[in-house]
């Protein structure tokens, strides 16, 4: 039984429905230790021949048998298994890839096995020594002469320990010298115990082999053996193989990248710049959500929720939604505002999540008199945790008998300059309410004034403790039951389920409460900025369709500029998927390195924006979160992925045999 056996090979060519016939029944047998060369003129088939004795062509009719067994050649994956185990070649035109050095042009096969990383530098660093190329192991295959490339496509063939050296006219572009060291080499490998099969058209080098089969027209018209061949004693280990691992592919693409990297610079940059826009949009959104939460939250405590009474009428309802929004706005709709119990405070002190209770009395028109000129103070209120202490501008915290003044409305009207001078002073404060006969009465008392506070709203905060205002009240016999109850909770984040539980108390099925916080207006506003922020995106984002487009037409003209590249992958027992994810890897880095600079792009240009806007706003308004990068870099790795499929597979579906032959 001979190592390799042909079996009635046809194969014809077709242009239209014509067939051209260019194998025409072969039948041939093949033993290791041969060095076989197939003598023919051009077009006479042999090429043809190499390529389906080597797995590369599969439509042809006949039977490939292989050590007794057939090889299916509609069955792709044992095709590839085949010529990375039992096949190498070697080519006229060398077939290096151009952007790899020596050593990784042999690595390429040896990647293909189970050796360690160090063993496999190990062999090739072996083989390219037994062919002389010891000192040429970083230089590029542009670089070499054509001697010496040859013997790099030797070593290559040799890489992997294939059982099957075939060499396509490996001396045809060689002078005498070198034909005559290439020959002694394949003569050496045949010895070695190895099939060589040689395709020539020079007798010279057809007699260099142990038999001569001539081609003619598609048939063999001689077949003779003109020297023994090698003695195979035994049969040799032979290095396991293994489908190409997704890293090796990973790093032949980044080398590819390096290799055109002034090319490649440019759609980087491309993406990168529509990535940081779509960046700096993202980040300005996150500086203007911060922005407007800590102005609010320094006016007003977002843990705090203001409780009035719940009242049916309409014009009822309009008034105490103007005094839900603010606590000191209740003032308007003090004289007949519903009052709480002290089991209703208490009823609210017992929900969950809250921790602190406190209850407040408002009223309005007050007036407020220093020495012998009165002011107006449209809200007197007391003061509760919903009023930040940020607020006070001179002095402190009102105590017992004690008041806080508004800055713009009274303090500064009493003197533009020397405004602070008020703190420690003594005011009277009257305002009239209607006491339990319905009857207006003058609630009035000499205070001191204990600090001066900048106000939220229009208003103005004019602020007493509540004990004060009991006291204030009682002394009028005027009920003194709260009006209104600031309600605090753990954190905001719980601040829409007390909101919820409050309004949803009931007795006797009347609803009895309606609360409000200034978190619900915080919600609702960033969910606007949220909206505005993607939309502004969205419309930055637009630039990425065109780096899409770039990186596909990048991806398309690199699979133009390296189909034999693709080749003599295919060859080396590559298959489609790892063509496919060469490809996609080579687009993912770009992807990568664009999101990388993009990264950089933002956190410069958005240090250099916050210099500028904090003078102005006295904030940060570009903020860029860890969770914005990571979205960046999985847009920018989609759109490369999306971008590299078509081009991918496009690189995947060639012919091997026709990316070969591409110039």
């Amino acid at each position: 039984m001979s190592y390799l056996e042909l079996k009635d090979i046809h194969k014809s060519y077709y242009i239209g429905k014509t067939a051209y016939p260019v194998l025409k029944g072969l039948n041939l047998n093949f033993d290791l230790g041969e060095f076989v060369t197939i003598l023919g003129e051009s077009g006479g088939g042999k090429s043809t021949l190499m390529n389906i004795i080597g797995g590369l062509d599969r439509d042809f009719t006949g039977t490939v048998k292989l050590q007794g067994q057939p090889l299916d050649h509609h069955h792709e994956h044992q095709l590839d298994q085949y010529r990375r185990e039992t096949i190498g070649y070697i080519y006229q035109a060398y077939n290096l890839i151009s952007h790899l050095n020596v050593l990784d042009n042999v690595m390429l096969s040896l990647d293909m096995t189970r050796l360690s990383r160090a063993a496999r530098l190990k062999r090739a660093r072996g083989l390219l020594n037994q062919v002389g190329l010891t000192d040429q192991l970083k230089k590029y295959p542009s670089q070499l002469s054509g001697g010496q490339k040859q013997r790099v496509a030797i070593a290559r063939a040799l890489a992997s320990d294939p059982q099957v050296i075939i060499a396509d006219e490996p001396t045809g572009a060689l002078d005498s010298q070198n034909t005559a060291e290439v020959l002694a080499i394949l003569q050496k490998i045949a010895a070695n115990g190895r099939l060589v099969i040689c395709v020539t058209h020079s007798s010279t080098v057809a007699h260099a082999g142990t038999r001569v089969v001539q081609l003619t027209d598609g048939k063999i018209t001689d077949d003779q053996v003109i020297r023994a061949p090698a003695k195979v004693t035994k049969s040799r280990a032979k290095l396991a193989s293994r489908p190409l691992p997704w890293h090796i592919s990973l790093l032949t693409a980044f080398k590819h990248l390096r290799h055109t990297w002034t090319w490649n610079a440019l759609i980087v940059l491309g993406t990168a710049i529509g990535l940081f826009a779509v960046m700096l949009f993202i980040g300005l959104g996150n500086g203007l959500k911060g922005y407007i939460n800590h102005q609010i939250n320094s006016l007003v405590d977002p843990q705090s929720i203001t409780v009035m009474r719940y009242v049916d009428s309409t014009k009822d309802q309009e008034e105490q939604f103007a005094a839900q929004a603010d606590p000191s706005a209740a003032g308007s709709f003090a004289t007949h505002m519903p009052t709480f119990s002290t089991s209703q405070v208490t009823e609210l002190q017992h929900l969950t999540h809250v921790v602190k209770v406190e209850p407040g009395i408002a009223a309005n028109d007050a007036m407020i008199t220093i020495g012998k000129t009165s002011y107006s103070a449209p809200q007197l209120t007391t003061w509760t945790s919903a009023n930040q202490t940020s607020a006070l501008k001179a002095g402190h915290l009102a105590g017992n008998n004690q008041i806080i003044l508004d800055q713009q409305s009274i303090a500064q009207k009493w003197s533009a300059n020397n405004w602070r001078k008020l703190v420690g002073q003594k005011v009277t404060v009257a305002y009239r309410t209607l006491n339990s006969q319905n009857q207006l009465v003058t609630v009035q008392r000499q205070l001191t004034v204990a600090g001066i506070a900048a106000s939220s709203t229009g208003a103005g905060l004019n602020a007493i403790n509540y004990e004060t205002m009991q006291s204030m009240r009682a002394a009028a016999k005027v009920t003194t039951q709260p009006t209104f109850v600031t309600v605090r909770i753990k954190n905001r984040q719980q601040n829409e389920a007390v909101v919820s539980a409050i309004n949803h108390l009931k007795v006797n099925g009347q609803q009895q409460f309606a609360a409000t916080s200034i978190s619900s207006a915080l919600a609702t506003v960033n969910t606007y900025v949220n909206l505005a922020t993607m939309i502004l995106a969205a419309i930055a984002g637009i630039s990425l369709l065109v780096s899409a487009l770039m990186i596909i037409v990048t991806m398309f003209m690199s699979v133009s500029a390296r189909m034999k590249e693709i080749g003599i992958l295919r060859s080396l027992g590559e298959s489609r998927r790892d063509i496919r994810r060469l490809f996609t890897s080579e687009s993912l880095m770009l992807g990568v390195l664009s999101a990388i600079l993009a990264t950089g792009l933002a956190y410069g240009i958005g240090l250099g924006l916050n210099q500028i806007l904090y003078r102005i706003a006295g904030y940060n308004l570009v903020q860029l979160e860890f969770s914005n990068v990571v979205v960046i870099f999985i847009i920018a790795l989609v759109i490369a992925w999306l971008a590299a499929i078509l081009p991918a597979r496009r690189a995947a579906r060639l012919n091997p045999i026709t990316a070969l032959a591409t110039e």
